[in-house]
């Protein structure tokens, strides 16, 4: 009896200390176990493109033991844990074992530690050395295994452990250290992580690199006696080289990543093709060496068929402070120059006023006090439509838009989903030679339109964003019309044959923008060169400049150029005699220049003969005036209607003049 009642006392005091011990662990304070990971910004198929540090300055990014190469757990658990998965959170036999090695050599020989206190040292920021600080770490990690599975600790431990001044987490260790993701390590690579959150100061590789490799090989070395690796793999894996600096983080679309973190922290999805972003990348910034440092560039490369961005170059140098590299030049608001004049050709196809084959006038022309005139200050006539475009001549474009008026070419960019802004609030006729502000972002988004047929669906960068309701901005037919006349110009040099890619070059008043646009059959892309400032660039043409550039990012963006689509079936493929008389020739609302007379000599006139010459009256016509004698030239850039014309000799002559638009005046005299 008196031995039964001992063991009752005995089982009575083991239950009553069991439930002390579960009431002890379960009033443990727990630590914030939620710590902040670094804002991602990653592409299409998920690689990062940009991180950011969290509030503290630290790079703790996220990282899931799913996406860790199995080898670093491996060599994580037989050397700091062995029994991880068996015990509670205190191992029973590692203390034991740590107390006698103790007690046999009189000092510390080996700790016994498991991953689960080192996890609950890392959430307090404690110490290791002191009783008390052991007794915290030992009933917190009992209280961590009661509310965690062990995959949740684990992951506690890729987030948190130290690898060396701000970094903390596996996946920001593999990145600064290796420049790449956890999930395929080295068995030297794995080891050093598995070495460094011991003394992660004392052994940073790029500070202390022999210490680094030391404690590498002592890893490696244990790893190979638990059998995790052979004795070749160690053998192999002692004789590669530590790291010896950090690599720097991903920096890649910085722009457009500043621009998905204003939209929130956390990770954001793409559009982005990472490859054909750092190419396009690489291809700005070789671009613009040797070059003003204050110019800038901007590119975007687009699916047109989905509406996919696939790559934003912002600025040639995202630190660059000349040339404002932290300024997202796809955005701003600048003078699309003659990029526009395709929109205006296509409205007007459209709207049955003019086929590409129509006969149209470039010739002196005045709307009110608005008298255009073409960049090179020359007149050539009547021509085709599609050539004026080609050529990318002002008075037949501002024709067209004074056909339409101004204001449905300001509808249309609305229409398109642009964002057009004007100087001075009401749309004038200089619209269609750029005098609106629009992004590059715009440009491209109006391109894509044409290159889908007059179908504007706008652009998307973010994955998952939906797409925008198409609206119709003209018919497939006056689309395509423009393609085909746009792909009819001469490419760059080096840029392959005409005929694959619609494109249009575009400089705005004063030489402060070079643009160039373009299109195949998927792709279309947009660059932009210039000063952010708006100061000029005096020399700078689209056409030399920006198209070179716009052929090079639509060549990465494929392998093969995608081919520009057939005619729909409703296109008039005829030349100007077979069309329908009204798009014979096209006839505007404008003010004709007054056609050239020559008012003195009258026709027939006898003149004495004098050694000043012979003095000639002009009405109309359009200076400067060309000079002619019987067919021989006397004078050119004659600007006012009178002059001394030195005529040598006696007898008749046929006088001649010719003004900028070829129209001519002529009288025959005789001198006495």
């Amino acid at each position: 009896m008196p031995r039964l009642l001992a063991l009752v006392v005995l089982l009575w005091a083991v239950a009553l200390g069991r439930d002390a011990a579960d009431d002890w662990i379960a009033r443990t304070d727990m630590p914030v176990l939620d710590h902040a990971t670094a804002p991602e910004v990653r592409d299409r198929e998920g690689r990062l493109l940009r991180a950011y540090t969290v509030e503290d300055g630290l790079w703790r990014m996220e990282v899931t033991p799913d996406r860790v190469d199995p080898l670093f757990f491996e060599m994580l658990i037989a050397y700091e844990d062995r029994r991880f998965y068996s015990h509670p959170g205190v191992d029973p036999v590692a203390a034991l074992r740590a107390a006698g090695q103790g007690v046999r050599a009189g000092h510390i020989v080996s700790g016994a530690s498991t991953l689960t206190m080192q996890v609950a040292r890392l959430l307090e920021d404690g110490g290791t050395g002191a009783w008390a600080g052991k007794l915290r770490q030992l009933r917190l990690a009992l209280a961590l295994e009661r509310r965690l599975d062990k995959t949740e600790i684990v992951q506690l431990y890729l987030r948190l452990a130290p690898y060396g001044g701000n970094l903390e987490g596996l996946r920001a260790a593999t990145l600064a250290w290796f420049g790449k993701e956890p999930a395929r390590l080295t068995p030297a690579e794995a080891a050093l992580l598995v070495a460094l959150p011991q003394s992660p100061e004392t052994r940073r590789p790029d500070r202390h690199p022999e210490a680094a490799r030391a404690a590498r090989d002592r890893v490696l070395t244990r790893m190979e006696r638990a059998g995790v690796i052979d004795a070749e793999t160690a053998l192999a894996a002692r004789r590669e080289p530590a790291p010896d600096r950090q690599h720097p983080f991903p920096q890649i679309a910085p722009h457009l990543a500043d621009r998905a973190l204003a939209k929130g922290t956390g990770r954001h999805r793409l559009t982005l093709d990472r490859d054909l972003q750092q190419s396009l990348e690489r291809l700005a910034t070789t671009y613009m060496q040797g070059r003003d440092s204050r110019l800038s560039l901007a590119m975007i490369v687009a699916d047109h068929q989905s509406g996919e961005v696939l790559a934003s170059v912002g600025s040639p140098s995202y630190a660059a402070t000349r040339g404002q590299g932290f300024v997202d030049m796809t955005r701003a608001l600048r003078s699309p120059g003659s990029t526009l004049k395709p929109l205006v050709y296509g409205l007007a196809f459209d709207r049955g006023l003019a086929h590409p084959e129509t006969l149209i006038s470039d010739t002196p022309v005045q709307f009110g006090t608005y008298a255009p005139q073409n960049f090179d200050g020359q007149f050539r006539g009547e021509l085709r439509v599609a050539r004026a475009l080609q050529l990318s001549l002002n008075i037949p474009v501002v024709r067209l838009t004074d056909a339409m008026g101004p204001a449905h070419v300001m509808a249309a960019l609305e229409t398109a989903g642009l964002s057009p802004q004007l100087p001075g609030g009401q749309p004038g006729l200089a619209l269609s030679l750029g005098g609106v502000g629009l992004s590059l972002w715009d440009m491209v988004t109006l391109y894509a339109a044409l290159a889908e047929g007059g179908e504007a669906r706008g652009l998307r960068w973010r994955r998952g964003e939906e797409s925008r309701v198409a609206r119709r901005l003209m018919s497939p037919r006056a689309a395509w019309q423009v393609g085909h006349v746009l792909a009819g110009l001469a490419p760059p040099p080096q840029a392959g044959p005409p005929g694959r890619v619609a494109y249009k070059t575009g400089t705005s008043y004063g030489h402060r923008d070079a643009w160039a646009l373009g299109y195949d059959g998927r792709y279309v892309a947009g660059v932009w060169i210039g000063r952010p400032d708006g100061t000029p660039m005096p020399g700078a043409f689209g056409g030399e400049l920006a198209a070179p550039l716009l052929f090079e990012a639509l060549g990465r963006a494929r392998a093969e150029p995608v081919p520009l689509p057939a005619p729909p079936p409703d296109t008039l493929l005829v030349s100007n005699a077979k069309l329908p008389v009204p798009l014979h020739r096209f006839g505007g609302s404008d003010t004709e220049a007054p056609s050239l007379r020559v008012t003195f000599p009258p026709e027939g006139a006898r003149l004495s003969a004098d050694a000043r010459g012979v003095p000639v009256k002009l009405r109309g016509g359009v200076p400067p005036f060309t000079l002619l004698a019987d067919g021989a030239v006397l004078a050119t850039q004659q600007r006012g209607p009178e002059f001394l014309v030195p005529l040598q000799g006696v007898g008749f002559t046929t006088l001649s003049v010719i003004d900028a638009t070829g129209q001519a005046g002529r009288v025959s005299i005789e001198l006495r």
